[in-house]
């Protein structure tokens, strides 16, 4: 051992003496770890066992960040236990089931009652007494129960706690404030606002009334034991993206990253640009090394997922002093506060039972609103100059067109998003991203609307750059309903790529853009379509994930029905079908390999819903002289 290290483990040992635990710092020294690694190792590991620290230390021999002086984040929290904690938990399920994921799902229930704050690694264990000093001293003084009232907002769902139980928290957490400072040498602000319970931030303002519903089914009256708890979080990964491993993967390249079931792994969104499609760069908490990934071989998860539970200060006079102090964590990183259990046993079956619960599916969308649908036929001389240029008669016209080789005709049979087809798309996009859904390839119908609206979902969730749009006509509109009689034209690739639109010039479609048939019959359509998706299947791996199709609202019907074993519709009620599918309307089927057929399921994104907007001229203004 150093010099250095030994001066610093006698520190240590000298400020920790006189406690009623053994020090788990000398096994992990009598191991021959170097004193600061076995302390950086023991804080990321919640000071549990020598065992868990060993195996991180273990797992991260590789780590190049080992030996910074990074320490974790501490925040403390005031978290809910039985019956309360289980209607809380149904409501975070159904929330994000029926109104897709919002900010509140990264974290589990709980009030915060200070903002996070680094805390030096030797110096953890004092954070331990800080929080028994704290709760010692307001226990008498804590309430028997804490109402909770309902607030609701266009963006936020919560409750609010009323101010005399407030008050016992603020104090609660001014004293934890003050005992870290003079214990552990960390400046900790302690929340003086409103204390609130987070149900749901940053959503839909159409899924407010939902919300409502499912949170007036919680009852906060419910039986609760309030507990405090201590959590740590790497702070080089606060605003990066959290995925877990579902599959085994072993490197094939040097720059690749090993992925057991169950790791998390931290993505940064804007640091992409050298990842190919399908593939991400990040870093394993695992094992801190940091590498190219198969996408599709994870899922997003949740921000506290990757956070170390230390101890716990459970609020109740009937429990003994001495099993209040210092709880012990439940579990790592899933936020549940339950009596110790074997992580080796819990944690494993749950990776299992995610594992199984993967699949792979398929997503189409229709395209958003198109100029034609909201101007007509003659949309196009509307935007027409008598010398043949584009200009933007109305703000629901697009900005700019895309240089097409025959000029602004071309575009008279394959016409481009409106603004508010942008948007529409763009909400879209915003909302798969929020559901965590795990995209793995992106094929779409040649008419300029598609691909317009598949680049704008990419850009959203962040794929633009790294995932090709491969162009499918197969999955054309029926081209009996086109206006032209003649076989339609559209943007080659090179005109596309030159736009700015990141498509595949290597796929190879189920049909080329020169055998579509114009006035094709239903049958031939209905045909083409069936072929186009065992093409579109055989593209891609068989791995779980989403293929994600941009097409018409007939593709939803035409393109899912042989997937799931079923015959083409009959032709009147197909029609009748389609009429009714919005702009971004989507069909999502699940393949159930267990029994080896597709399924329909809830889309992961829900539908766009808005009135209808009339024209409006200012001279209507003008008084009549």
């Amino acid at each position: 051992m150093a010099a250095g290290e030994t001066q610093l483990y006698a520190k240590i040992s000298n400020k920790l003496k006189g406690r009623s635990t053994p020090s788990l710092l000398d096994p992990l020294l009598a191991l021959g770890f170097p004193a600061h690694t076995a302390l950086k190792a023991l804080a990321a590991t919640g000071r549990r066992t020598v065992e868990e620290a060993s195996t991180w230390l273990h797992s991260h021999c590789n780590d190049p960040t080992l030996d910074d002086p990074i320490p974790q984040e501490y925040g403390l929290f005031l978290c809910p236990t039985g019956p309360l904690l289980e209607r809380l938990e149904e409501f975070w399920r159904e929330s994000k089931r029926q109104c897709a994921r919002n900010r509140a799902h990264e974290v589990f229930p709980h009030v915060t009652l200070c903002e996070f704050f680094p805390c030096e690694d030797q110096k953890v264990e004092r954070l331990y007494e800080a929080l028994k000093r704290a709760g010692d001293r307001v226990l008498v003084s804590f309430p028997a129960a804490i109402p909770l009232v309902l607030h609701s907002s266009a963006s936020y769902l919560g409750f609010f706690i009323g101010d005399s139980p407030a008050d016992v928290l603020r104090e609660f957490a001014m004293v934890f404030s003050t005992e870290a400072a003079v214990l552990a040498d960390c400046t900790v602000k302690p929340c003086t606002k409103q204390l609130h319970l987070t149900l749901a931030h940053k959503f839909y303002p159409h899924h407010q009334r939902t919300l409502e519903q499912l949170a007036r089914a919680v009852h906060p009256s419910q039986p609760c034991q309030w507990m405090a708890a201590l959590f740590s979080r790497d702070m080089r990964f606060v605003h990066y993206q959290t995925l877990r491993a579902l599959f085994q993967y072993k490197p094939q390249n040097m720059d690749e990253l090993m992925l057991s079931p169950g790791d998390y792994i931290f993505v940064d969104p804007t640091q992409q640009e050298e990842a190919s499609e399908g593939w991400v760069i990040g870093t394993s908490q695992r094992t801190g090394c940091r590498g190219f990934l198969p996408e599709n071989y994870t899922e997003r998860a949740s921000e506290a997922d990757t956070w170390t539970k230390h101890r716990t200060y459970t609020f109740s006079l009937a429990m003994d002093l001495n099993s209040r102090k210092d709880g012990e964590a439940s579990g790592q990183r899933n936020g549940e506060f339950h009596a110790p259990t074997s992580r080796s046993v819990s944690s494993i079956q749950a990776s299992q039972a995610r594992v199984a619960m993967a699949r792979r599916s398929v997503l189409v969308v229709r395209h958003g609103e198109r100029v034609d649908r909201v101007f007509g036929k003659s949309w196009l001389q509307q935007c027409s100059t008598l010398d043949g240029k584009y200009y933007r008669p109305d703000l629901n016209f697009p900005r700019c067109l895309p240089s097409r080789s025959g000029g602004l005709k071309d575009f008279e049979h394959d016409p481009p998003l409106s603004s508010c087809g942008t948007f529409q798309a763009r909400l879209a996009g915003d909302s798969l991203l929020d559901s965590g859904i795990r995209i793995m390839a992106v094929f779409s119908s040649p008419a300029l609307g598609c691909v317009q609206t598949a680049k704008h979902i990419l850009e959203e969730l962040k794929l633009e750059k790294t995932m090709k749009i491969r162009i499918e006509p197969g999955t054309f509109e029926w081209t009996q309903w086109e206006a032209s009689e003649a076989s339609p034209s559209f943007m080659t690739l090179a005109e596309l790529r030159e736009a700015g639109f990141n498509v595949d010039p290597g796929y190879r479609p189920a049909f080329p853009l020169c055998s579509l048939l114009p006035a094709e019959s239903y049958t031939q359509y209905a045909d083409r379509c069936a072929r186009s998706m065992e093409r579109v299947l055989g593209a891609c791996p068989p791995e779980s994930g989403t293929i994600l199709i941009v097409s018409h609202g007939s593709a939803l019907d035409s393109c899912t029905r042989p997937l799931l074993g079923l015959p083409p519709r009959d032709c009147g009620a197909f029609a009748q079908l389609v009429r009714k599918i919005p702009a971004l309307g989507m069909c999502f089927c699940e393949e159930n390999r267990e029994e080896g057929k597709w399924e329909l399921a809830s889309p992961p994104a829900r539908t766009l819903t808005h009135g209808a907007n009339a024209a409006f001229s200012w001279r209507n203004w003008i008084p009549e002289s």
